[in-house]
């Protein structure tokens, strides 16, 4: 009964609270982080050490690939001993090699810690630009047209992305803007008619 009169009485104090507007806008980050090139060169920083790591890893499965082939080779020769020493061995390299998998790839393990350093910056200035603008254009949420939050319909006069673009120095094409740094307001005009 009680929970029945909650809802019969709700939209009366819904409609009773005065009703303001908010404003809003929303960005495509993805397009914006396409468009850095401090945040490019952390791309391909990534891809290196990721490359390196995978590397190291491979070299010590061919490793261990090299021991089997040699101890299926000679174990016939082998005494006991000899048998069980080569399988510790590699065993124990089996062990060091999925360690070092699990510290390099597995959770908050050395990519992601090298990401996480190498995005700090450009996610930063990303960040400032869309606070800054968000403010500028006295919005009261600001969402990501790239995220995981679906936008299943966007009107383009609600994209702040030019705005933040020329907050950050870039235009579309990508190039910084002649004479600016990240930051800086440029002379090109976003194509936002929302004010």
């Amino acid at each position: 009964m009680r929970k029945a009169l909650f809802f019969v009485l709700l939209p009366f104090v819904w409609l009773a609270t005065p009703a303001q507007a908010q404003k809003f806008g929303y960005v495509d980050t993805e397009f914006i982080f396409s468009k850095m090139p401090d945040y490019q060169k952390a791309l391909a920083e990534i891809d290196k050490f990721t490359d390196k790591w995978s590397k190291d890893i491979q070299d010590k499965y061919v490793e261990i690939e090299k021991l089997q082939r040699t101890y299926q080779a000679e174990e016939i020769l082998l005494t006991e001993d000899m048998k069980r020493d080569r399988q510790r061995i590699m065993s124990e390299k089996e062990r060091e090699a999925r360690e070092y998998n699990n510290k390099v790839f597995g959770y908050e393990g050395l990519l992601f810690q090298k990401k996480k350093e190498l995005m700090k910056a450009p996610m930063e200035l990303v960040n400032r630009a869309i606070e800054k603008v968000a403010v500028q254009r006295k919005l009261d949420f600001m969402f990501d047209k790239a995220s995981d939050f679906v936008m299943l319909y966007t009107n383009p006069r609600h994209d702040y992305t030019d705005y933040v673009m020329e907050e950050l120095g870039l235009d579309a094409a990508g190039k910084t803007t002649a004479g600016t740094t990240p930051g800086a307001k440029t002379t090109t005009k976003p194509t936002n008619t929302n004010k």
